[in-house]
């Protein structure tokens, strides 16, 4: 009866909780939709806001103490910093495309993460992890269409979110390796963007309806569950073996972006969602343990 052994690897428990990150993510994409016309730095800043109380009282509730780790402070700061902007670009591509296109481009941070792990975590993916991402990228190209005109602005913004969103995720997988608590980094995240922004936030503050209100503190609900997700997926096992499972979130935010928005994909942005979820499946069949 002692010998009682986990139901799932570390493998399979960061895929669960990859997927269950990038869910969370497409609702937050959403709720940033709807909020309407607020600025995307005061978005932004209420997004951390309320990320941050909620990892401050999960950990007051767990009796955790917010002690960093020994040598782990430079990691929060890069992982803050490079989330803080993937963070602002991924909102400012929300608010001038289709959410599906714009969470499309923010989750080309798996691909940007498996780069970045080679720099930071010293990890290095074999070929055919190397072809899986890629064919997940070639599906993200179904979907977005680039236009390559300066009319797509945003779709950089949104490519320059994934850049620092898989930078960002790379320090939270060395920090996951280091045994760093995941809400200690998700707390200090929200605790150094919502400072990081509030001078913007005081110059630029433009008042809200209550229904605003509800949307964003709903957006700060749902970032905090993905943002937990996503840092206990990365400390579970490592970007390349993981990384392309990121790729849900076009389903996700397709399905809502249908149903609350009116969104509908075109037979392209069809191909791209078989093309990810075949790689996805494939990739999961043939690593599984």
């Amino acid at each position: 009866m002692s010998d009682k052994k986990n139901i799932f690897s570390d493998k399979q428990l960061g895929i669960l909780y990859i997927i269950l990150s990038a869910f969370c993510f497409a609702l937050m994409n959403l709720f940033i939709r709807l909020s309407g016309d607020v600025p995307t730095m005061q978005k932004c800043f209420f997004r951390n806001f309320f990320a941050l109380i909620i990892s401050v009282v999960t950990l007051w509730r767990a009796k955790i103490p917010f002690k960093i780790g020994r040598g782990n402070t430079k990691y929060l700061v890069g992982r803050s910093l490079a989330g803080g902007l993937g963070m602002v670009c991924n909102f400012y591509a929300v608010d001038h495309m289709n959410i599906s296109d714009a969470s499309m481009l923010n989750k080309l941070s798996p691909f940007f993460a498996i780069i970045f792990s080679i720099i930071v975590v010293k990890e290095v993916a074999n070929r055919y992890e190397w072809l899986a991402v890629i064919c997940a990228f070639i599906g993200a190209l179904f979907v977005v269409k680039p236009s390559f005109n300066f009319q797509s602005f945003p779709a950089f913004m949104g490519v320059l979110g994934g850049l620092g969103a898989g930078l960002a995720y790379s320090f939270v997988r060395m920090l996951g390796m280091r045994k760093e608590n995941s809400m200690i980094v998700v707390a200090f995240f929200s605790g150094f963007t919502t400072l990081m922004l509030l001078p913007a936030f005081i110059a630029g503050y433009t008042p809200m309806t209550a229904k605003q209100w509800g949307f964003l503190c709903l957006t700060g609900i749902a970032a905090a569950g993905g943002q937990i997700g996503i840092t206990n997926a990365y400390q579970k096992a490592p970007a390349k073996e993981i990384s392309v499972y990121d790729f849900s979130i076009v389903i996700f935010a397709a399905i809502l972006g249908f149903i609350f928005l009116n969104q509908i994909p075109d037979w392209l942005s069809v191909i791209g969602y078989v093309i990810i979820i075949g790689t996805a499946v494939t990739k999961w069949y043939f690593t599984k343990e």
